[in-house]
């Protein structure tokens, strides 16, 4: 790195690029139901950490309530961000409902987990106003 450069650790590099790219992810259960227990929360995280692995991904934080779940990730440029949310809350459902599944059953039906939707919400250390002003103030080239 530059020596213009301080060392930031939240600032990845890749083989062509450095990135800092983190969203926070919010997963409804169907229905809104109130599905979850310690014990259930505790495990999706689990799961979701080991699936956030096989993407190159990192689940910083993770928690939730009874019938939504947050996360933050730190995920690299060559990941599509729907494509890791489809993954996240397919294999968590399938492993979920496989081990709670007469819990579950109370809950849910029709092989449902997740509700369809989902929130992800870019976080950075900017917002949009600073890194407007940021981008206007560069030196453009001389003619």
């Amino acid at each position: 790195m530059s020596p213009r450069w301080e060392f930031n650790p939240q600032i990845r590099k890749g083989r062509h690029c450095v990135h800092e790219l983190t969203a926070h992810l919010v997963f409804v259960t169907k229905y809104r139901r109130n599905v979850f227990t310690e014990p259930m929360l505790k495990r999706c995280e689990k799961i979701m950490k080991e699936v956030c692995e096989k993407f190159e991904c990192e689940l910083a934080e993770f928690n939730g309530a009874d019938d939504h779940v947050h996360l933050l990730v730190h995920y690299p440029p060559k990941v599509a961000l729907s494509t890791l949310v489809n993954s996240l809350k397919g294999v968590s459902a399938r492993y979920l409902r496989k081990e709670y599944s007469a819990h579950v059953r109370r809950y849910l039906w029709e092989g449902h987990f997740w509700s369809r939707s989902y929130y992800a919400g870019s976080t950075g250390g900017a917002n949009l106003a600073t890194v407007r002003t940021y981008i206007q103030s560069q030196d453009q080239p001389q003619t």
